[in-house]
């Protein structure tokens, strides 16, 4: 059975925009990029919010990017062909290697567990990654802590989620001081 797995650039109060929407701050060097290059090959399906969805449409067309570097040409090629599945209510079509989701976000997941094959179902996007948080289908976090305090905006963690005991199984720092930290839901 597949796993679920959310994973996003985080700062050190907990969230993955700030008050004014801006992200620029888990921008990734090419320490934390070849990081990310390298996690993306253990998911079998990427599930998106629309507004994950749309901030990641670049990668469908950036291989058409000459300025592209080696790490960039890699990341297109491996984000590319990733199946991905989008939950919204206002897109009526998409691009690439995407499909809109036919039900609801439960029963999304539990359809791609059953499905052969390998990799994660990772989760994209606060708001979608709550709503499988309350209904306890997260089975790791992942979290690339920024050493940066914003002061407010979309939280990593969902505020109304219910207590949920971690274990740590993975962590790494980077010299940027980015910290890695992978848990694993307790069950």
């Amino acid at each position: 059975m597949h796993r679920v797995t959310y994973s996003m650039g985080v700062s050190l109060d907990g969230y993955i925009v700030g008050p004014d929407g801006n992200f620029e701050w888990t921008t990734p060097d090419a320490e934390v990029f070849r990081f990310w290059i390298d996690d993306i090959r253990q998911v079998g399906v990427h599930l998106l919010g629309r507004r994950l969805y749309e901030t990641m449409l670049y990668w469908e067309t950036a291989e058409q990017d000459l300025s592209l570097d080696a790490a960039d040409r890699e990341w297109t090629a491996l984000w590319k062909p990733l199946p991905k599945v989008v939950f919204s209510t206002t897109l009526t079509a998409v691009q690439g290697n995407a499909r809109l989701a036919s039900g609801g976000l439960g029963e999304e997941i539990e359809r791609l567990r059953t499905e052969p094959g390998e990799g994660d179902i990772a989760i994209g996007g606060a708001t979608l990654a709550a709503e499988a948080a309350a209904l306890g289908l997260i089975d790791e976090y992942q979290t690339m802590v920024y050493p940066v305090l914003v002061g407010g905006g979309i939280p990593f963690f969902p505020r109304r989620e219910r207590r949920v005991d971690l274990e740590l199984v993975e962590s790494r720092t980077f010299n940027s001081g980015v910290v890695y930290l992978r848990h694993r839901v307790a069950r």
